[in-house]
């Protein structure tokens, strides 16, 4: 990467960080990246409201390739002192999209200065801590013919410029469910006179470990309790409603789904055993997240090209990554980029960034771009 750009993507990322917005709310952050990309590339800026892409023409004869960034941040304090701390009180870059951004930013500032082979798009992306941005970007993949997609998160605690990659699904799908019950209220001291669903829960819940007992499955699935709220603090009533709240994680959509349609009959088991009214709903869902190996054999090829470390996983990220609704519709490959071992982890207060893993990304970013085609596609 040149040493201009990069001190420029530097920068661009120190300022991000300075200004965090929550996700659905990055209007400054989305007008600043915009800013800079019109300020250092002559690259075609496309605004489509709460996010934004920008275009590299090769020509119309030429394949479609896409890199994306997220750029939200998460609901925490600023709590290191840092000379780019967040001035926001309440958020903070926490997940390091300020650096996904920057990085992106970079490749736009090499492309820019040095062409490519293809039609690049690189996709600026909001809320994806919410796992609702990329759904709503997904669309771009087929108005375009854009063939191939490629992503990456930063990964504290793996070895600086490692690059991890599996095949497959690289990152679990999950979805948020919340029960809802509803019996009778009745006098604290006549409880037979109504119908309380905290039995009904507890059954629920006394079920869970063996709905994800994993010999019954392939991949890895989880059911995590979040929340559980009956009733209300009146010692003289007998609840009478209240809601579970869960989140359901599973390693292949099939399974996850397997999972959520037993939780449902149980409910309707229980329901009905304790004469109550039950309702589902769910929240934050997105499925999981698959690497096609072709894409994922290219990351490998290209980080090898520049010398990398590159590593194998055998496990895919329990955290959910809504870059799987790009790759239901094109192929692609999320990948990891270790910055570096005793790094604070991500979404922890002491976490910052680490601006050293930016020429990489950027460099092997570039070298996707170079990759030869799985096949046309025009512009």
């Amino acid at each position: 990467m040149d040493k201009g750009h990069l001190e420029l993507a530097v920068a661009l990322r120190h300022e991000l960080h300075r200004h965090p917005e929550l996700a659905c709310r990055e209007a400054w952050t989305k007008g600043h990246l915009i800013d800079f990309l019109q300020r250092y590339t002559s690259l075609e800026i496309v605004d489509r409201g709460r996010w934004f892409y920008a275009l590299y023409r090769a020509g119309k004869d030429r394949p479609n390739i896409a890199f994306r960034a997220d750029f939200d941040a998460l609901p925490m304090d600023e709590t290191i002192d840092l000379p780019y701390g967040s001035k926001t009180p309440g958020v903070a870059h926490k997940c390091g999209h300020d650096g996904h951004s920057a990085c992106l930013a970079g490749l736009a500032l090499e492309i820019n200065s040095r062409g490519a082979d293809k039609n690049v798009y690189l996709l600026f992306q909001h809320a994806e801590e919410t796992v609702e941005g990329a759904m709503e970007c997904a669309p771009l993949m087929d108005e375009k013919g854009i063939t191939e997609i490629f992503s990456y998160h930063n990964v504290p605690g793996l070895p600086k410029n490692s690059i991890a990659v599996m095949d497959g699904t690289a990152a679990c799908g999950s979805s948020g469910m919340i029960i809802y019950l509803k019996g009778l209220p009745s006098h604290a001291s006549q409880p037979e006179d109504g119908r309380n669903p905290s039995f009904a829960f507890a059954e629920i819940i006394r079920s869970i470990p063996g709905m994800i007992d994993p010999a019954r499955y392939k991949g890895l699935v989880l059911c995590t309790v979040i929340c559980i709220d009956v009733g209300k603090e009146a010692f003289g009533m007998s609840a009478s409603e209240g809601r579970l709240m869960l989140t359901i994680r599973g390693q292949f959509d099939d399974e996850l789904d397997a999972l959520r349609q037993e939780i449902e009959e149980k409910t309707r088991e229980q329901a009905a055993r304790w004469g109550l009214e039950y309702d589902f709903s769910f929240c934050d869902s997105v499925p999981a997240a698959v690497n096609h190996r072709e894409s994922a054999e290219k990351v490998r090829r290209a980080a090898r090209g520049l010398g990398l470390t590159v590593l194998e996983l055998d496990s895919p990220s329990r955290g959910s990554e809504d870059f799987a609704w790009f790759t239901k519709r094109t192929r692609g490959a999320i990948f990891w980029v270790g910055a570096g071992e005793g790094r604070a982890p991500i979404h922890s207060a002491q976490f910052d960034f680490n601006d050293e893993i930016i020429p990489t990304v950027v460099d092997l970013f570039k070298a996707l771009a170079d990759e030869p085609p799985a096949y046309s596609s025009g512009v």
